[in-house]
């Protein structure tokens, strides 16, 4: 067992959002989960157990990124490291992230560096579906032993993306008629052969949609413009979906409406240039927008696009533009957790949760804030040398 003292714990549970929710005291860690947090918990003295003074540092849940490309466009690599799109057909639900993830990439451990333990990666935005999402840990070598939730969305794509990468192979979509009208005839087909599944061979290209339709998984849909963003809503609630809104640069002007609707939102990559007319309306103050007309929201850098490691200070920047403080880390923690659907195992620090936890100097969201270390199942993952003095120096065994 792993017992963490004298911690400042900020505990960012599903049901209160609080900042008087904060206290100090301890935390005990069992085979890579969460057993006790409490304010006054006394470990029994025959108990074998190391112990870390944390010395009143501030202990956050790892922090979540709820939409990247990580591993699949890769840093350091161009071409030979991009796999994001599989741009020879628009329709291709089969694909799955977890084959084209190289936990090598070196942006696996700025994430660990900045304290993220999780993140949602899958393909990109140039196809019409564009394949399979994972939320995997970010520290190891073979992806299957990081996966805590594969499939967890299907990617679906709307706008300027499809439109551009399929006209110059003349073939359809090339309007946003056309996105919307290959998406629902992909739809519609699937449906089809979820109710015949059974009866029929099986097929691999439908049988990726199953969890889907099912309502196991949501669409997760890559919307920048409000028509785009109104047009994924229209689908979804057509064939009876979930989907989550990613980007949703323009979202903050039609906030109302979606409130109404009740489909989250994980906004950004705000931390970029306007290099598309349909960002041209992009700000850090639509999550704010969002979230205080009650959209469950959560923040991206939808690395490369922004540096993994800058997903704090994106956070941060949308708290600046008028996101509340508690939102912002709700944003990076539990609510991305629950977005992407592993709030069971993520997200809070609470008993029977897994372990994943990071330790910083002061509030994360702050520029100036050292991460000091980061665990995963229980283990550490990484640690900061350089201000190694602000916990304690040796762990003992009791």
């Amino acid at each position: 067992m792993l017992l963490l003292e004298h911690a400042i714990i900020h505990p960012m549970k599903e049901e209160s959002g609080k900042r008087e929710d904060t206290f100090t005291g301890s935390i005990l860690i069992k085979n890579g989960r969460i057993l006790e947090v409490s304010p006054h918990f006394t470990l029994p003295e025959s108990t074998d157990c190391q112990i870390m003074d944390v010395r009143h540092q501030h202990v956050f849940p790892g922090l979540i990124e709820a939409h990247c490309h990580m591993g699949i466009t890769e840093e350091k690599k161009g071409k030979e490291g991009d796999d994001c799109n599989e741009m020879v057909h628009p329709i291709t639900p089969m694909l799955r992230a977890i084959d084209a993830i190289n936990t090598m990439d070196a942006a696996f451990h700025d994430a660990v560096e900045a304290g993220i333990t999780a993140a949602m990666i899958g393909p990109g935005s140039s196809n019409v579906v564009g394949g399979q999402f994972a939320v995997i840990k970010t520290s190891g070598r073979r992806i299957d032993d990081l996966i805590i939730k594969a499939p967890a969305a299907m990617k679906v794509a709307f706008g300027e993306n499809p439109k551009v990468n399929f006209e110059a192979a003349e073939i359809s979509p090339v309007t946003r008629m056309g996105i919307a009208g290959l998406l629902r005839q992909e739809l519609t087909k699937a449906r089809q052969y979820l109710d015949q599944r059974g009866k029929i061979e099986p097929d691999f290209h439908y049988e990726a949609w199953v969890p889907v339709l099912e309502g196991k998984i949501p669409l997760k849909a890559h919307v920048h413009r409000v028509d785009d963003i109104f047009t994924a809503i229209r689908i979804a609630k057509e064939f009876h979906l979930s989907v989550t809104l990613d980007h949703c640069s323009e979202g903050h002007l039609i906030a109302d409406e979606l409130a109404q609707e009740g489909f989250p939102a994980i906004v950004g990559p705000d931390l970029a240039s306007r290099n598309k007319i349909e960002v041209q309306n992009a700000t850090f103050k639509t999550a704010g927008i969002l979230a205080n007309s009650g959209i469950l929201i959560a923040i991206t850098t939808d690395h490369p696009v922004s540096l993994i490691q800058t997903l704090p200070l994106c956070a941060g920047l949308s708290v600046k533009a008028g996101l509340p403080i508690q939102e912002g880390l709700r944003a990076i923690t539990i609510n991305a957790a629950k977005i992407c659907g592993v709030s069971d195992r993520l997200g809070s620090l609470e008993p029977g949760k897994d372990a994943d936890l990071a330790i910083f100097d002061g509030n994360p969201m702050e520029i100036f804030t050292n991460t000091l270390l980061t665990m995963i199942d229980g283990k550490i993952v990484y640690r900061n040398e350089n201000t190694k003095s602000l916990l304690a120096d040796k762990m003992r065994v009791q």
